[in-house]
């Protein structure tokens, strides 16, 4: 009768406990079951993994953001990349490019910014290379042609083959380069042109007003003009006021050069003697530079007499 009765009233109890408890609480007791952990929790490699490409060309820097797919046995051109049909140029978000300065491309001006990069293949015509002003796209979801800032007509080559989309830049020069994009066995190019020579030149004009008398600051402006056969007048005033300030044979020297490319080469000969002349034999820049001096001033006077 004991037992019957310690029986009863565990279950009682048991049942009152029940009553309490929060729903929420009999909820996972009745249905709560072990769960794998979030795929996202595992860290996995892309498909299409991200690349970030910078590159400097003369004093603009450009930046291309992309995700490069692979072949993987498929057809990309007229497979994967439909023709006649707006392309992301890689995989997932679109593809960026940003420009720090205004640049030119295939001869066409593109304002500093960052814009999203497309292509139009096509079968039977030109390709067109597509800069967007809306960045904010999952690939060409939602692009609209009426946002394009600049289309540029391009003829595709065909190429070694690419595993795997790749963007690079070639033949750089002070302030140009090609800009490619490589897959399976085609390649598109664009040419980019910085104008760099011209914010060099401001550059200089801005500096030498500031400091109009640092004859090392204006030796440098005239080397540089002189270098890149600019402004002959302009390089030959900042030279003589340099020579005027410090009379030294790094300025003479310079000089001597702007001359000789003037075809005065009998001036030339002088100024190149007499920055030999002042030269510190036991200074190491004067030494190195002292071989290639007098095989020029023996060239000049090969052509002056």
């Amino acid at each position: 009768m004991r037992c019957s009765l310690s029986h009863a009233l565990l279950a009682a109890s048991a049942s009152l406990l029940l009553a309490l408890a929060p729903a929420s609480a009999v909820l996972a007791q009745t249905t709560a079951a072990p769960t794998a952990p979030p795929e996202s929790l595992i860290p996995l490699p892309q498909a299409s993994p991200q690349v970030v490409l910078k590159q400097a060309i003369g004093l603009t820097n450009v930046t291309v953001d992309y995700h490069a797919p692979s072949v993987k046995n498929r057809v990309i051109w007229q497979g994967l990349v439909p023709y006649g049909q707006i392309w992301r140029a890689g995989a997932n978000e679109n593809t960026l490019i940003t420009f720090s300065d205004t640049v030119r491309v295939n001869g066409k001006q593109l304002p500093a910014g960052q814009y999203s990069f497309y292509v139009f293949p096509r079968s039977d015509q030109d390709w067109e290379m597509v800069f967007n002003r809306v960045t904010t796209h999952w690939g060409a979801e939602g692009y609209d042609e009426k946002d394009d800032v600049l289309r540029i007509p391009v003829v595709p080559e065909a190429s070694a083959h690419h595993e795997t989309l790749l963007y690079w830049f070639s033949e750089l020069t002070t302030g140009s380069a090609h800009f490619n994009l490589s897959w399976e066995k085609k390649t598109v190019s664009l040419y980019i042109d910085t104008n760099v020579q011209a914010r060099v030149v401001a550059g200089i004009e801005k500096a030498v007003a500031q400091r109009p008398n640092d004859w090392q600051l204006l030796a440098q402006a005239a080397d540089y003009l002189v270098q890149n056969n600019l402004q002959a007048e302009k390089a030959l005033s900042y030279i003589n006021e340099s020579i005027r300030l410090q009379d030294v044979y790094t300025n003479n020297w310079i000089k001597a050069r702007l001359l000789a490319s003037k075809l005065d080469y009998d001036t030339a000969i002088t100024y190149g003697r007499k920055a030999i002349k002042l030269g510190d034999k036991d200074d190491a820049s004067f030494k190195s530079q002292l071989p290639n001096m007098r095989v020029a001033l023996i060239e000049w006077q090969s052509k002056a007499y």
